[in-house]
């Protein structure tokens, strides 16, 4: 007999959830953020369309307002974890599926285009 049991060879991992959470939130969009003790990942959607605005000191900016919809902290220690598996299952999915291309080029929120024939072009493609 040997004192020593086999060791485990994998983790069995068991998900439990409050049936209310099991449905999931929609985001199309991600904040993340920061502290010494921890990494706040802001889940967002998309509440109504971009704007741009005159602040009080005569600034325009564009107004993009978000509806949070998840916030999940984790430990600094946890963040490559996180990074790994959405590697890992990004890897995957191109796999099984084919791979990921962005279908609208991407346009930087701010500074907004210039205004001619090109900032037209961008503001229709959003629509």
């Amino acid at each position: 007999m040997t004192d020593n049991p086999e060791q485990p060879t994998h983790v069995a991992f068991e998900l439990q959830a409050d049936p209310s959470m099991l449905g999931g939130v929609y985001a199309n969009g991600l904040s993340v953020w920061h502290t010494v003790s921890e990494f706040t990942l802001d889940f967002v959607v998309n509440s109504q369309p971009q704007t741009p605005v005159r602040t009080e000191t005569g600034e325009t900016v564009i107004r993009a307002p978000h509806q949070l919809v998840a916030r999940v902290r984790i430990p600094p220690g946890k963040v490559f974890d996180v990074i790994r598996a959405i590697n890992d299952n990004l890897t995957n999915y191109e796999q099984t599926f084919g791979p990921l291309s962005q279908r609208e080029p991407y346009v930087p929120l701010y500074p907004p285009p210039d205004q001619g024939d090109a900032g037209d072009e961008a503001e229709s493609g959003n629509s």
